[in-house]
């Protein structure tokens, strides 16, 4: 499948210079950035979450996990993980669970970690559980503009 149409055409419109780098099937985050060979800390998972006003994209290192608690207190909601037909419904374009970094694409609102920020190389799914999405952490932060962030991580213990 390569690149989802919804990402390719709003990288393509913001001017980012980015290339795609092809791994064997994996089907988390995680697994991708070993199969590419990058580092996890690097690699940006979306977290797709909901209320009542509507959903939100919490974006992390793959080595971490969403703080829900500070999350919800930083920005005064009260948040809930998506159902996996919502985020299948939300990302149409992408293979079910591989789901691009930058859901402002989607027109969502995102919010973000500031460990990526300190990111000299970004990856994040291209819309298939094949394809990493790779830009300098420059051209991510420029994407992210001024969506709002923080700490919104901690370690992922699980791993």
């Amino acid at each position: 499948m390569g690149i989802a149409s919804t990402v390719r055409d709003y990288l393509d419109e913001a001017g980012v210079d980015y290339r795609l780098v092809h791994h064997d099937y994996t089907p988390n985050s995680r697994g991708a950035a070993q199969a590419a060979r990058v580092p996890p800390d690097q690699l940006a998972k979306p977290v797709l979450l909901e209320d009542a006003k509507g959903y939100l994209v919490a974006v992390v290192p793959a080595s971490r996990r969403v703080e829900l608690l500070s999350l919800e207190r930083q920005l005064g909601r009260r948040l809930v993980l998506a159902s996996e037909r919502e985020v299948q419904d939300v990302f149409s374009d992408c293979s079910k669970g591989a789901i691009p970094a930058v859901g402002q694409a989607y027109g969502l609102d995102v919010v973000w970690d500031d460990c990526l920020a300190a990111c000299a190389d970004i990856y994040f799914e291209a819309g298939d559980h094949t394809d990493l999405v790779h830009m300098s952490g420059k051209e991510f932060t420029f994407l992210m503009g001024r969506r709002p962030h923080g700490t919104i991580s901690a370690p992922d213990i699980r791993h």
